[in-house]
């Protein structure tokens, strides 16, 4: 059984803290976190505000350094790297939704799908063909050429999922991708990506309070206060 956890793991958290300083005030955004995520799994790291979860979701991309622990992604610790070796990292493993889109204002809709597959070096043709694939699936298709602030906030988070999945990364971590959306345009995005994780095997790992989220995760990891409290395994159900 143990040899089988291990080759299934993808991800492991162990002893994760992060102290941040506020004046004289040390603020502990987590407490010696310890976290095994397998590949394929669709979790979501739920909790209030200020619970750690994307403190958590930061240090697993490479976004943030701990105060103390380490991080392994595939037996390869990534803890220690810095700004440009995280950014390396990221570029060929990891995809990145979040919250606020981040698009770049002066590319097109096009240009910022294909933005991490040019960085990759990936040929032009490959990058239309696999955009323009994702961009018909998430219903986007005669978008290409509109500019972030001529699309609406779904549209633009349509845009962010499929710069994050063009690439084929292995990871995807998303920071409360749905709370700048309605309902239904979430129900649609949230569905595409559990496609994706059944057809592709992408893992994906959710920071949330979104019960659209937590209803479609296999897992449900709960933080609170920095602490994991909770952690809530269910079968998928069929739609």
């Amino acid at each position: 059984m143990s040899t089988q956890k291990m080759a299934d793991t993808l991800i492991e958290v162990r002893g994760i803290e992060r102290i941040y300083k506020q004046g004289e005030v040390d603020v502990h955004a987590l407490r010696g976190v310890d976290l095994d995520i397998a590949e394929g799994e669709f979790t979501a790291l739920a909790g209030p505000s200020g619970s750690g979860k994307t403190t958590l979701l930061n240090a697993i991309g490479c976004l943030d350094t701990p105060t103390a622990g380490n991080v392994r992604i595939d037996g390869t610790d990534v803890t220690g790297f810095g700004k440009t070796e995280g950014a390396e990292y990221r570029m060929e493993h990891v995809g990145f939704i979040f919250q606020a889109y981040n698009l770049i204002p002066v590319f097109t809709a096009y240009e910022n799908a294909e933005f991490v597959m040019m960085l990759q070096g990936v040929p032009a043709a490959r990058r239309k063909q696999r955009v323009s694939e994702l961009f018909e699936r998430v219903g986007l298709a005669g978008y290409a050429d509109r500019k972030p602030h001529e699309l609406s906030g779904g549209q633009q988070q349509r845009v962010a999922v499929v710069r994050a999945l063009a690439a084929k990364p292995r990871i995807v971590l998303a920071d409360e991708p749905t709370a700048n959306l309605d309902s239904e345009t979430s129900a649609s995005l949230l569905d595409l990506m559990l496609e994706l994780n059944q057809e592709q095997g992408v893992t994906f790992v959710f920071s949330t309070h979104d019960d659209l989220v937590m209803d479609r995760a296999r897992r449900i990891v709960r933080l609170d206060s920095g602490n994991i409290v909770g952690d809530e395994r269910k079968e998928l159900v069929a739609s």
